[in-house]
Protein backbone atom coordinates (compact mmCIF):
# COMPACT_ATOMS: atom_id res chain seq x y z
CA UNK A 1 0.00 0.00 0.00
CA UNK A 2 1.45 3.39 -1.01
CA UNK A 3 1.86 6.20 1.52
CA UNK A 4 1.04 9.82 0.64
CA UNK A 5 2.65 12.57 2.71
CA UNK A 6 1.22 16.08 2.36
CA UNK A 7 4.25 18.34 2.64
CA UNK A 8 3.38 21.50 0.74
CA UNK A 9 2.21 23.98 3.37
CA UNK A 10 3.83 27.23 4.47
CA UNK A 11 4.11 26.42 8.19
CA UNK A 12 3.27 29.98 9.19
CA UNK A 13 2.68 29.11 12.89
CA UNK A 14 6.28 28.06 13.30
CA UNK A 15 7.71 31.11 11.56
CA UNK A 16 11.11 31.06 13.25
CA UNK A 17 12.01 28.37 10.71
CA UNK A 18 10.51 30.23 7.73
CA UNK A 19 13.59 29.60 5.57
CA UNK A 20 12.59 25.93 5.43
CA UNK A 21 9.40 24.13 4.44
CA UNK A 22 7.82 22.88 7.66
CA UNK A 23 8.49 19.14 7.00
CA UNK A 24 12.23 19.92 6.78
CA UNK A 25 12.44 21.41 10.28
CA UNK A 26 14.78 19.14 12.19
CA UNK A 27 14.12 17.13 15.31
CA UNK A 28 17.50 16.37 16.86
CA UNK A 29 19.25 17.05 13.54
CA UNK A 30 16.87 14.99 11.37
CA UNK A 31 13.98 16.57 9.38
CA UNK A 32 10.60 15.67 10.84
CA UNK A 33 9.57 14.21 7.47
CA UNK A 34 12.45 11.72 7.76
CA UNK A 35 11.16 10.69 11.20
CA UNK A 36 7.73 10.18 9.61
CA UNK A 37 9.15 7.95 6.87
CA UNK A 38 10.94 5.88 9.51
CA UNK A 39 7.61 5.29 11.28
CA UNK A 40 6.30 3.67 8.08
CA UNK A 41 9.51 1.93 7.02
CA UNK A 42 9.90 0.39 10.48
CA UNK A 43 6.51 -1.28 9.93
CA UNK A 44 7.14 -2.50 6.39
CA UNK A 45 5.78 0.35 4.22
CA UNK A 46 8.34 1.45 1.62
CA UNK A 47 6.51 3.25 -1.20
CA UNK A 48 5.95 6.98 -0.76
CA UNK A 49 4.47 9.89 -2.68
CA UNK A 50 5.41 13.25 -1.18
CA UNK A 51 3.18 16.13 -2.30
CA UNK A 52 5.22 19.33 -2.14
CA UNK A 53 4.57 23.02 -2.74
CA UNK A 54 6.35 25.71 -0.70
CA UNK A 55 10.11 25.34 -1.26
CA UNK A 56 9.50 21.82 -2.51
CA UNK A 57 12.92 21.79 -4.17
CA UNK A 58 14.52 21.56 -0.71
CA UNK A 59 12.50 18.43 0.06
CA UNK A 60 13.26 16.96 -3.37
CA UNK A 61 17.01 17.51 -2.99
CA UNK A 62 16.93 15.91 0.46
CA UNK A 63 15.35 12.73 -0.87
CA UNK A 64 17.70 12.59 -3.83
CA UNK A 65 20.45 12.01 -1.25
CA UNK A 66 18.56 10.00 1.40
CA UNK A 67 16.26 6.95 1.65
CA UNK A 68 17.50 5.76 -1.75
CA UNK A 69 16.51 2.16 -0.94
CA UNK A 70 12.84 3.17 -0.93
CA UNK A 71 10.47 4.08 -3.75
CA UNK A 72 9.92 7.82 -3.18
CA UNK A 73 8.20 10.11 -5.67
CA UNK A 74 8.30 13.85 -4.89
CA UNK A 75 5.45 15.56 -6.76
CA UNK A 76 5.05 19.34 -7.08
CA UNK A 77 1.35 19.98 -6.41
CA UNK A 78 1.50 23.78 -6.46
CA UNK A 79 2.54 26.58 -4.15
CA UNK A 80 -0.92 27.65 -2.91
CA UNK A 81 -2.86 24.43 -3.45
CA UNK A 82 -5.06 23.42 -0.52
CA UNK A 83 -4.81 19.94 0.99
CA UNK A 84 -7.86 18.51 -0.77
CA UNK A 85 -6.68 19.49 -4.24
CA UNK A 86 -3.09 18.57 -3.40
CA UNK A 87 -4.33 15.03 -2.83
CA UNK A 88 -6.58 15.01 -5.91
CA UNK A 89 -3.59 15.88 -8.10
CA UNK A 90 -1.96 12.60 -7.07
CA UNK A 91 -4.69 10.37 -8.53
CA UNK A 92 -2.49 9.24 -11.41
CA UNK A 93 0.23 8.15 -8.98
CA UNK A 94 -2.10 5.83 -7.04
CA UNK A 95 -2.76 2.63 -9.01
CA UNK A 96 -4.04 0.56 -6.08
CA UNK A 97 -7.53 0.59 -4.60
CA UNK A 98 -6.34 1.83 -1.19
CA UNK A 99 -3.59 4.12 0.05
CA UNK A 100 -2.36 5.61 3.32
CA UNK A 101 -1.94 9.33 4.00
CA UNK A 102 -0.43 11.53 6.63
CA UNK A 103 0.83 15.09 7.06
CA UNK A 104 4.43 16.26 7.16
CA UNK A 105 4.29 17.46 10.76
CA UNK A 106 2.97 14.69 13.04
CA UNK A 107 4.59 11.74 14.84
CA UNK A 108 2.75 8.71 16.19
CA UNK A 109 3.49 5.11 17.19
CA UNK A 110 0.21 3.80 15.75
CA UNK A 111 0.24 0.17 14.60
CA UNK A 112 -0.01 0.78 10.84
CA UNK A 113 -0.70 -2.83 9.95
CA UNK A 114 -3.63 -2.98 12.36
CA UNK A 115 -4.82 0.37 10.99
CA UNK A 116 -4.74 -0.86 7.38
CA UNK A 117 -6.35 -4.19 8.31
CA UNK A 118 -9.14 -2.34 10.14
CA UNK A 119 -9.72 -0.22 7.02
CA UNK A 120 -9.78 -3.19 4.65
CA UNK A 121 -12.16 -5.10 6.92
CA UNK A 122 -14.84 -2.40 7.22
CA UNK A 123 -14.77 -1.50 3.47
CA UNK A 124 -15.65 2.18 3.99
CA UNK A 125 -14.08 5.04 2.04
CA UNK A 126 -12.02 6.58 4.84
CA UNK A 127 -10.36 5.56 8.08
CA UNK A 128 -8.76 8.14 10.37
CA UNK A 129 -6.56 7.47 13.36
CA UNK A 130 -8.31 9.02 16.35
CA UNK A 131 -6.01 10.14 19.17
CA UNK A 132 -6.14 11.85 22.52
CA UNK A 133 -4.33 15.22 22.26
CA UNK A 134 -1.47 16.08 24.62
CA UNK A 135 -2.39 18.71 27.17
CA UNK A 136 -0.99 22.20 26.56
CA UNK A 137 -0.65 22.74 30.29
CA UNK A 138 -0.30 20.62 33.40
CA UNK A 139 -3.49 18.68 34.19
CA UNK A 140 -4.98 18.92 37.67
CA UNK A 141 -7.41 16.44 39.19
CA UNK A 142 -9.36 18.15 41.98
CA UNK A 143 -11.58 17.00 44.81
CA UNK A 144 -13.28 20.18 45.96
CA UNK A 145 -10.27 22.49 46.42
CA UNK A 146 -7.74 19.74 46.99
CA UNK A 147 -5.38 18.68 44.22
CA UNK A 148 -5.41 14.86 44.25
CA UNK A 149 -3.34 14.36 41.09
CA UNK A 150 -1.06 16.47 38.92
CA UNK A 151 0.59 15.56 35.62
CA UNK A 152 2.78 17.94 33.66
CA UNK A 153 1.50 17.98 30.07
CA UNK A 154 0.06 14.45 29.98
CA UNK A 155 -1.73 12.78 27.09
CA UNK A 156 -5.38 13.62 27.73
CA UNK A 157 -7.81 10.73 28.10
CA UNK A 158 -11.00 12.60 27.25
CA UNK A 159 -12.01 13.48 23.72
CA UNK A 160 -10.68 12.33 20.37
CA UNK A 161 -9.10 14.35 17.56
CA UNK A 162 -7.86 13.71 14.02
CA UNK A 163 -4.41 12.14 14.46
CA UNK A 164 -3.51 12.61 10.80
CA UNK A 165 -2.78 8.98 9.89
CA UNK A 166 -5.41 7.93 7.32
CA UNK A 167 -6.28 5.10 4.98
CA UNK A 168 -8.42 5.96 1.92
CA UNK A 169 -10.12 4.11 -0.85
CA UNK A 170 -9.01 5.68 -4.11
CA UNK A 171 -12.62 6.41 -5.11
CA UNK A 172 -12.67 9.02 -2.34
CA UNK A 173 -10.70 11.28 -4.69
CA UNK A 174 -13.80 11.63 -6.88
CA UNK A 175 -15.51 13.46 -3.99
CA UNK A 176 -12.91 16.25 -4.00
CA UNK A 177 -14.18 19.13 -6.19
CA UNK A 178 -12.02 21.02 -8.67
CA UNK A 179 -12.39 24.21 -6.64
CA UNK A 180 -9.84 24.79 -3.88
CA UNK A 181 -10.86 22.95 -0.70
CA UNK A 182 -9.25 21.72 2.48
CA UNK A 183 -9.28 17.94 2.72
CA UNK A 184 -10.49 18.22 6.30
CA UNK A 185 -13.58 20.24 5.43
CA UNK A 186 -15.95 19.61 2.53
CA UNK A 187 -14.59 16.23 1.29
CA UNK A 188 -14.48 14.59 4.72
CA UNK A 189 -17.83 16.09 5.70
CA UNK A 190 -19.31 14.40 2.62
CA UNK A 191 -18.07 10.97 3.73
CA UNK A 192 -19.47 11.58 7.21
CA UNK A 193 -22.92 12.19 5.66
CA UNK A 194 -22.51 9.07 3.53
CA UNK A 195 -21.58 7.07 6.65
CA UNK A 196 -18.31 6.12 4.97
CA UNK A 197 -15.94 7.44 7.64
CA UNK A 198 -14.46 5.20 10.36
CA UNK A 199 -12.10 5.88 13.27
CA UNK A 200 -9.25 3.66 14.40
CA UNK A 201 -8.65 4.51 18.07
CA UNK A 202 -5.03 4.94 19.12
CA UNK A 203 -4.46 5.55 22.84
CA UNK A 204 -0.69 5.82 22.88
CA UNK A 205 1.92 8.31 21.66
CA UNK A 206 0.94 11.09 19.25
CA UNK A 207 2.39 14.58 18.88
CA UNK A 208 2.14 17.19 16.13
CA UNK A 209 4.47 20.14 15.46
CA UNK A 210 2.23 23.18 15.10
CA UNK A 211 4.35 25.77 16.88
CA UNK A 212 7.63 26.47 18.67
CA UNK A 213 6.46 24.84 21.90
CA UNK A 214 5.63 21.62 20.03
CA UNK A 215 9.03 21.70 18.37
CA UNK A 216 10.74 22.13 21.72
CA UNK A 217 8.80 19.21 23.21
CA UNK A 218 9.72 16.94 20.30
CA UNK A 219 13.36 17.95 20.59
CA UNK A 220 13.33 16.84 24.25
CA UNK A 221 11.59 13.56 23.40
CA UNK A 222 14.06 12.85 20.58
CA UNK A 223 16.89 12.66 23.10
CA UNK A 224 15.30 9.70 24.90
CA UNK A 225 17.00 6.33 24.44
CA UNK A 226 13.90 5.03 22.63
CA UNK A 227 12.05 7.35 20.28
CA UNK A 228 8.42 7.31 21.48
CA UNK A 229 7.02 7.51 17.93
CA UNK A 230 8.74 4.34 16.73
CA UNK A 231 6.64 1.25 17.35
CA UNK A 232 8.56 -1.68 18.85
Amino acid sequence: MKVVILAGGLGTRISDHSDLPKPMISINGIPIIAHILKIFINQGFNEFIIAVGYKGNIIKKYFEKNFLQNNIQVVDTGLKTLTGNRLKKLKGFLPEENFMLTYGDGLCNVDLKKLSKFHLNHQKLVTVTAVHPPARFGELVLKKSNVINFEEKPQLQKGWINGGFFVFKKEFLDLIPKKQVMLEREPLKIVVKKKQFMAFKHKYFWHCMDNRRDHSNLEKLSKLKKLPWIKI
